[in-house]
């Protein structure tokens, strides 16, 4: 049921100053947040819509504004070794700096109407609404944060004063600058990793592969945000055996087998309705192929699948952690991240576990002030 502390009228669009960006020829300036390097004239909006160059300076135009809040299990990010059971204040705005065709959340992330967001909050205005509904993180969700990295930035530093974790559910299109910032201040981000072939990230999403793997590696090798990383499956497009035995090569090669890796399934939606969903059995292959790489830890998504969500345990195969979609339906695993048969150290970040917040999603309204 919503809790509703406050029905507010809908805010006008704001014009925060802009960060990573720089003057070039003909009055225009550059935006040098993302790969794409979208070159502005005054008013223009980038590929996002919700960068701007007004008075020949960079604005976001979405500071301070959402599409929505709920509250949601952390498994539905899906991460799986970052505190399983807890809840999550999970909120985004608009735009996005990909094109993907195949977008399931793609009235928010391609909307380039900004009366659709609703609720203004301050970042610590979200802060003190994740400890006032018990949630211990905040999710940056339904649309990348990179694209909002000024206000998201500014929210993880007020949860964190508040002692709530921060999360990040984003495509990694991102620079090496603003990359270092927007890291720094997150405990834990799932990486959409797409597929693994250029032309798939070209032909479908607008953007290049390489940028997208650089940054996986960053935040593995050189950050303290603990990373797992989802490929959403699409029928004939990046599904084939020898794709998915390349990316998990990849990953176990480049990242290490620690890292935990969701393959979840497609459902036609935004541009790709002429595509059927991905069928059960084609996770399962993705599955075993990846374990056959030597990873540790992968799961299935979006579908009922308990051995694909289950948690086992890499030495003695034990199942530390049971789940069914995003239910903890058996939790063997003590806080200290030891497996209780054998002592192996699960990697990921775990807590006492009590009751699991389960699969419900709350939505929430937060009070203006």
């Amino acid at each position: 049921m919503e809790r509703e502390l406050d029905h507010s009228p809908k805010v006008p669009e704001s014009a925060h100053p802009g960060r990573w960006w720089h003057a070039i020829e003909d009055e225009r300036i550059q935006c040098d947040l993302c790969p794409r390097d979208c070159r502005l004239h005054e008013g223009q909006r980038g590929a996002c819509f919700v960068r701007q160059n007004l008075g020949g300076q960079m604005v976001l135009t979405t500071y301070g504004r959402s599409s929505g809040f709920c509250i949601d299990p952390i498994e539905k990010k899906p991460l799986n070794h970052f505190y399983p059971g807890s809840s999550i204040l999970s909120f985004g705005t608009a735009g996005c700096n990909l094109a993907c065709k195949f977008c399931q959340n793609w009235d928010i992330s391609k909307s380039k109407d900004m009366d659709r967001l609703l609720d203004a909050a301050t970042p610590e205005g979200i802060a003190a609404a994740a400890v006032a509904y018990g949630a211990q993180s905040v999710a940056f969700t339904y649309n990348d944060p990179v694209i909002f990295a000024e206000y998201a930035i500014d929210t993880a530093r007020a949860c964190h004063e508040r002692d709530v974790r921060t999360v990040a559910v984003t495509a990694g299109y991102i620079h090496p600058e603003p990359a270092r910032e927007f890291y720094a201040v997150l405990d834990a981000a799932n990486v959409d990793l797409k597929a693994f072939t250029d032309d798939f990230y070209f032909r479908l999403c607008g953007g290049h592969l390489q940028p997208v793997l650089d940054i996986l590696a960053y935040i593995h090798h050189e950050t303290k945000c603990w990373l797992e990383i989802t490929t959403l499956l699409i029928p004939g497009k990046n599904d084939s055996a020898d794709e998915i035995k390349a990316l998990a090569d990849w990953v176990a090669r480049e990242l290490g087998p620690e890292v935990p890796l969701h393959f979840t399934a497609f459902h036609p939606d935004w541009k790709m309705n002429d595509l059927p969903p991905t069928p059960p059995s084609t996770l399962t292959q993705a599955r075993r192929i990846a374990i056959d790489a030597g990873l540790h830890y992968v799961y299935t998504g979006n579908v009922h699948d308990s051995e694909g969500g289950t948690t086992f345990c890499p030495s003695c195969q034990a199942a530390l952690i049971e789940r069914d979609w995003y239910s903890i339906r058996h939790y063997d695993l003590p806080s200290d991240g030891r497996c209780p048969h054998c002592g192996t150290l699960i990697a990921g970040h775990f807590t006492r576990f009590g009751k699991p917040f389960g699969p419900r999603r709350v939505p929430v309204r937060l009070e203006r002030r």
